[in-house]
């Protein structure tokens, strides 16, 4: 039996998931699309504890929970939020602002609506994911405000971040992006290696930084005036920040925006089949914590816009 089907409006969403229970039984539904197996003893059979919301096996009484493994894991929050929470994230073109979605959904807490937006955000890299590969441009570009100091590559106060966009035919098809500490010939090495399949085709610009490229079993073309989709996709990544999160993205948060940016890109053309994957039912994504997320660089901010002050 196939996982279920996903919401494909508004409409349909609402209809769903009118409650709390129906949003569990899509959950037990998409864990065990073939029907319920005890991790602890492979017993097919159980109990449905409903103060707790756990399956409990009828040999073994080992006690599942729908939610384990999930970003919804001993969340407070209803099921119910989570579940609108991942609609509007992998359904909305520009994406949603942990503002936007405080107010939307009437969170009282604004530091709750940004932590339940960055649990999301973590489940949308997926471990093991597919290479790019084939035809590849590659290029780095600084992500930030106007800073003092010399342009290009020694900018001042930005944080640099390194784009591939593997190509098919004309088009730009799917994109990994990564928030490096320099330009430097093991950086962006290292980069191409972990995202990019031996073998394909990197165009670069004549950075030094990629002068090993063919040492490592790649293809390196210099091609300046054919990068033209890595530096549409740092355009419109720029764009979106500005836009979605009003230009208030700490560096330490970067990467996470780099996360969701690239699965909504990658999923352009079946926003849909995101969903399971954002609540992270597709794997064991637990999320940061709060703490986490503010562990260090606290009230760094990477861009600025006077007339937003909150974070986003």
């Amino acid at each position: 039996m196939p996982r279920p089907d996903f919401p494909k409006n508004i409409f349909e969403f609402e209809k769903w998931f009118p409650d709390e229970a129906a949003c569990i039984k899509f959950l037990i539904d998409s864990r065990w699309p073939e029907g319920f197996i005890c991790p602890r003893c492979g017993g097919r059979e159980y109990w449905w504890k409903a103060p707790r919301h756990l399956l409990q096996c009828k040999y073994c009484n080992y006690q599942a929970s729908p939610t384990a493994g999930t970003v919804m894991h001993r969340s407070r929050m209803p099921l119910r939020m989570w579940f609108h929470a991942a609609y509007m994230v992998t359904t909305l073109t520009p994406g949603i602002s942990a503002v936007q979605f405080q107010r939307q959904m009437g969170i009282a807490s604004y530091k709750t609506a940004f932590l339940m937006l960055h649990k999301l955000r973590s489940a949308m890299v997926r471990q093991g994911r597919y290479k790019l590969s084939g035809v590849v441009e590659v290029d780095e570009s600084y992500i930030g405000g106007p800073e003092p100091g010399k342009p290009g590559r020694g900018a001042l106060g930005k944080v640099l971040v390194v784009g591939a966009v593997d190509l098919r035919g004309k088009y730009a098809n799917r994109v990994r992006l990564k928030v490096i500490p320099n330009a430097s010939m093991a950086v962006l090495t290292d980069f191409v290696k972990d995202d990019i399949e031996i073998g394909s085709a990197i165009r670069t610009d004549e950075w030094d930084g990629y002068n090993k490229l063919e040492q490592e079993g790649y293809h390196r073309i210099i091609a300046l005036n054919e990068l033209t989709h890595v530096h549409r996709v740092f355009s419109n990544l720029k764009t979106w920040l500005l836009g979605t999160h009003h230009g208030r993205v700490s560096p330490q948060h970067l990467q996470a925006y780099l996360n969701e940016y690239t699965f909504r890109f990658n999923r352009r053309g079946t926003p849909m089949a995101a969903f399971q994957t954002a609540l992270g039912l597709t794997g064991e994504r637990l999320g940061p914590t709060y703490k986490g997320l503010y562990g260090v660089g606290k009230g760094l901010q990477l861009w600025t816009h006077p007339a937003n002050p909150i974070g986003s």
